[in-house]
């Protein structure tokens, strides 16, 4: 089972990471669990130009961490990603990822397990939270939990007893869905929706322009126009 855990916060010891990494140390205690952590602030990420060239292409013009990052998310089982709260919304290091992560039109997520974790100190929290899950709606991804942790600036949130056990509930629970292929009906026919009503007419519009998504659709057994 392959994991990757996203560390939206540039501050690899905020709340946020130590949350994230809670969650590592209680996935852990399961055997044949492999966990790459990725913190934002070790990435060279480059913004997104909006050329378009990875529909046709399959690939970014850019060969930097936001690729190998990618790559990486599409061999896993289940993803986390958090981010804590900037002005009702998610970092700035979080926003270049969803921009340039091959995400949505790709179908990056498609069948895999999710959970967000969005931290805040004065409002926003919930705002940060539904980005993040539309982002993984939009994906594919099949959602096992959303944390919304309200926390005091600098301070640690497993101090709180009702915190620690919410976080290490979420995990269990995130561990236990992708070992048992738990199905979410609900979310199957949202994501249904979005797909064949949104997603697909307008890759299909778009033609060979789009080509490379059709590529990558093809490749993990998502129907292809």
């Amino acid at each position: 089972m392959k994991i990757i855990i996203i560390n939206g916060s540039h501050r690899k010891n905020g709340s946020t990471a130590l949350i994230l990494k809670e969650m590592v140390q209680k996935i852990k205690t399961y055997p044949n669990v492999e966990i790459q952590f990725y913190n934002v602030a070790d990435l060279n990420l480059k913004y997104c130009v909006g050329c378009c060239k990875c529909y046709k292409n399959g690939k970014c013009i850019f060969h930097d961490d936001i690729e190998k990052l990618s790559e990486d998310i599409e061999t896993a089982d289940g993803i986390i990603i958090g981010s804590p709260t900037y002005a009702g919304n998610v970092s700035g290091q979080m926003k270049v990822i969803i921009d340039r992560g091959h995400f949505v039109i790709e179908q990056l997520l498609f069948g895999k397990y999710a959970i967000s974790v969005s931290t805040y100190e004065n409002y926003g929290g919930r705002d940060t939270a539904e980005i993040l899950n539309r982002l993984l709606y939009y994906s594919g991804a099949v959602i096992s939990n959303s944390l919304v942790i309200k926390t005091s600036f600098s301070s640690n949130p497993l101090s709180s007893q009702k915190t620690y056990n919410t976080v290490n509930k979420a995990a269990d629970k995130f561990y236990k869905d992708i070992h048992d292929q738990k199905k979410y009906l609900c979310q199957k026919i949202r994501h249904f929706i979005i797909f064949r009503f949104g997603i697909l007419p307008f890759v299909r519009k778009k033609g060979n322009e789009y080509q490379g998504v059709a590529a990558k659709w093809k490749k993990h057994g998502i129907f292809c126009p």
